[in-house]
């Protein structure tokens, strides 16, 4: 056959072909090595020398032309499949929409941001510290010497010679911060932060909890400041009818020390299984800021005064939202965390 006969036959093919690998056949027929076009090359070493040159440029013709023919209709197969996909996937928008999981703020975070809030409209500060913190910070400039059996009672994480820590506490944010005012001026802070124990967790212990702890240092501070103050975070927290109340007790860095209680939720005074029949249940820790403290941080006790107190956010949310297990709120089972997607937290 001739050229022309040949491209004649292609196209005859071509014309025939209904998917990729049916031209693919048809190019291994005429284009492979031992193809119909290719083989027309074994030709060259019998023919005159004056002729090779005209035969060869009229088989690179023919192999341009057969290359050209495959490829155009290689193009339109291709768009014809893609045009298929693309009505075989194209999206109806009169469908119903699928309704996707989307994420939620954590319990925790709610509770830091009321009791940020509140506090902020009262004029307080919201502060933030290291976590890896200096036995300094922690427990020395809190009047908590070395050696002091309070000391045993939080059961740190040291890091390096006992002299560096995970705080145990986020109270070395509020020494922190009294150095900075140098003894000169009023201090109103929040300092809301993860704080580490050595503890078995289960579900009411974690190694790794979050602490709310609030400061105020000025000039006449006393009990009923605090009173007030707790009684305001307390209603903010848990409504209106909310009463407090508070007991004696202990703390190092505080003089006097005091229990801060709330009436009971569930039951309203009349004892239930919550508050262990008592009618009241303990939320958290306070007291007037003791003076060894403030000497500690650069306040003079005869001038100044103040009070601190300090929330365990985890306690707050179980008591708030009903959460019998503390590692609820680390959790990320999607069965767990979706209870937090309520209209009413």
């Amino acid at each position: 056959m001739n050229n022309e006969e040949i491209l004649k036959e292609l196209e005859e093919k071509i014309k025939k072909v209904t998917n990729l690998n049916e031209l693919n056949d048809v190019k291994i027929e005429y284009l492979s090595k031992k193809g119909i076009i290719s083989s027309l090359t074994s030709k060259l070493s019998s023919l005159p020398v004056e002729e090779k040159k005209s035969f060869g440029a009229k088989l690179n013709e023919l192999k341009d032309k057969a290359s050209t023919m495959i490829e155009e209709k290689r193009s339109e197969i291709e768009t014809k499949l893609l045009n298929e996909k693309l009505n075989n996937e194209s999206i109806d928008i009169t469908l119903p929409s699928t309704k996707i999981a989307s994420g939620v703020p954590n319990i925790l975070e709610k509770i830091v941001e009321e009791v940020e809030d509140l506090l902020m409209s009262m004029g307080y500060d919201v502060v933030d510290g290291p976590e890896i913190e200096e036995d300094k910070f922690n427990f020395e400039l809190l009047n908590i010497p070395k050696g002091h059996p309070a000391r045993d009672a939080q059961d740190t994480f040291y890091i390096k010679d006992e002299e560096i820590l995970l705080r145990s506490q986020t109270s070395p944010v509020q020494a922190r911060t009294m150095l900075e005012g140098k003894g000169e001026v009023p201090i109103r802070m929040i300092c809301p932060g993860k704080t580490y124990r050595r503890d078995d967790d289960d579900a009411t212990h974690s190694h790794q909890f979050m602490q709310i702890e609030g400061l105020l240092v000025d000039k006449n501070v006393s009990l009923s400041d605090l009173k007030g103050t707790f009684d305001l975070i307390a209603k903010r927290l848990f409504g209106d009818d909310c009463k407090t109340r508070f007991r004696p007790s202990y703390y190092q860095f505080t003089e006097p020390s005091v229990e801060t209680d709330i009436s009971c939720f569930n039951c309203h005074g009349q004892g239930c299984n919550i508050c262990k029949n008592t009618g009241w249940i303990t939320v958290a820790g306070a007291g007037i800021v003791h003076p060894n403290v403030l000497r500690n941080c650069g306040y003079d006790p005869n001038v100044w005064t103040g009070f601190a107190f300090g929330f365990g956010a985890e306690r707050l949310a179980m008591l708030k939202y009903g959460i019998n297990d503390i590692r609820t709120f680390y959790s990320t089972d999607l069965r767990e965390v979706k209870t937090f997607d309520r209209k009413d937290m």
